[in-house]
């Protein structure tokens, strides 16, 4: 059989698996990074404050966050596979009609339909791996997850800015369309189709999340805007998305059959890297590409493309340091390499804060390239340490959960990045955007990533080292 034959030169059937949803994560992960070099040239189309484009971030990824909880239920009733590539097909549509989108509301919806399609494709790919892969193969299987992560923002940031310099921001939403086709094929023909009888609809669950999750990324939306009334609101905003969402939670506490299931947080390592410190590592990760292409154009003056191109720097380091992470983790376990990326990490945005353009680019690219190795380390560490210690029953839900507070985490992070730059403004009574407000978002952002790793010092020093190899004695040939 083709399909034999394939698996064998991969690496086994489960491999195969991993690298066909790799392709979809990648689709997912590209059209994220390739979008923040083009905000500026958009948001001068749009007719709105370069500031205020992150809410097409923000909304596509709540609205992935509000979408996830429901990803279990209907991976259930039709189909691991069915899901899969409805999911991919739906992300491609809503590609087409974001770059097809003539006004700022057009494109907002684009991106909240991308984001509920996403919803679909990370958790429902990332379980098709998980119910594939023995114990022994778990380890490999998810590392073929993380390329994409590693990759697409590589190649994002410097494409997004030629296709902006040389046609239109209209195309970084375009080229989606070959690779979700393609993706759609793959699906069908290698990835298994199971099902199971799904339990009663948790609807008020859904709901109940969903308008957290609604209110919680308007009411950043209208923090971020210059004008009393609009902050009054905001605030309003938050506090009803704190009181839903606690509502939730009590719910989902008591249901028999939650849309979300929260047995998942009673394991220590699981509720650390999910939603302590992983909520705060996640927030610094997204804010900081979001911020910097931000900086490049709107304070330095550069063009997207000169501005993907130093954000490059960033993310090549970030791919670069993925070959040694393995290495790193299996020598200083998992909670120490939380512990101290998230502390370098902290350090190297912070300084990140001080690139000027009249600064040597060695400069300049060490700088860039210390934040990227960090975030790289981090990124694979937490990934890692998330299924440590969940037992095989208890893996869909908890990836239903890990994909709703990864959305929340990062969207919150842009979210943030763009109220600091507003607040920031404000505080100096200043029209425009200067470069101090960056300096100020960057600072605070690298205080996020340090903070976190006081959460990660409260996990065992043994976290994860069935799965990392760490402790293990080396073996004669070694």
């Amino acid at each position: 059989m083709v399909s034999e034959r394939l698996a064998a030169m991969v690496g086994g059937r489960s491999m195969l698996v991993s690298l066909i949803v790799a392709i979809a994560f990648f689709m997912e992960t590209l059209d994220a990074t390739i979008i923040v070099t083009a905000l500026p040239q958009m948001a001068s189309d749009f007719g709105v404050d370069a500031a205020r484009m992150s809410l097409g971030i923000t909304a596509y990824l709540m609205a992935a966050a509000a979408c996830v909880t429901a990803s279990g239920w209907l991976a259930d009733r039709i189909g691991t596979r069915t899901l899969f590539c409805s999911a991919i097909g739906l992300f491609t549509l809503a590609s087409l009609i974001c770059g097809l989108a003539p006004d700022f509301t057009i494109f907002i919806a684009g991106r909240a339909i991308q984001g509920a399609a996403a919803a679909m494709m990370s958790p429902v790919g990332r379980l098709v791996v998980l119910r594939t892969s023995e114990k022994k193969d778990l380890m490999r299987a998810l590392s073929a997850l993380i390329w994409p992560g590693l990759v697409a923002p590589v190649l994002g940031p410097p494409l997004g800015g030629w296709i902006t310099d040389a046609v239109s921001w209209h195309w970084i939403f375009y080229i989606n369309i070959p690779v979700g086709l393609i993706g759609m094929a793959l699906v069908m023909a290698y990835v298994p189709n199971e099902k199971k009888a799904p339990t009663r609809f948790d609807l008020q669950g859904f709901i109940l999340t969903a308008v957290a999750l609604l209110a919680l990324t308007y009411g950043f939306d209208l923090l971020a805007l210059h004008a009393t009334s609009a902050l009054a609101i905001g605030l309003g905003l938050m506090l009803l998305a704190l009181a839903v969402g606690a509502t939730g939670l009590r719910h989902m506490r008591r249901s028999a059959t939650p849309l979300v299931r929260l047995e998942a947080l009673k394991v220590h390592s699981f509720f650390v890297s999910s939603v302590t410190g992983g909520v705060l590592s996640r927030a610094t990760i997204s804010a900081t590409p979001f911020l910097l292409p931000l900086m490049f154009q709107l304070a330095f003056g550069l063009s997207p493309l000169e501005a993907g191109g130093m954000l490059m720097i960033y993310m090549l380091a970030n791919l670069g340091m993925k070959m040694l992470t393995n290495p790193i983790i299996t020598r200083f376990g998992i909670r120490s390499t939380l512990i101290w990326s998230s502390l370098g990490a902290g350090v190297s945005i912070a300084l990140c804060a001080f690139i000027v353009p009249q600064q040597h680019l060695l400069i300049n690219g060490f700088i860039l390239a210390l934040a990227g190795a960090g975030r790289s380390l981090q990124l694979t560490a937490i990934t890692m340490v998330n299924f440590a210690d969940i037992a095989p029953q208890q893996r869909q839900p908890a990836s239903v959960l890990s994909s709703l507070t990864q959305q929340i985490g990062m969207g919150a992070g842009v979210a943030v990045g763009a109220l600091l730059l507003t607040l920031s403004q404000m505080s100096r009574g200043a029209t425009e955007i200067g470069l101090v407000d960056f300096r100020v978002a960057l600072v605070l952002a690298g205080a996020m990533s340090a903070l976190a790793a006081m959460s990660y010092r409260t996990l065992a020093r043994d976290v994860g080292d069935e799965i990392s190899g760490h402790g293990k004695p080396r073996s004669a040939s070694a």
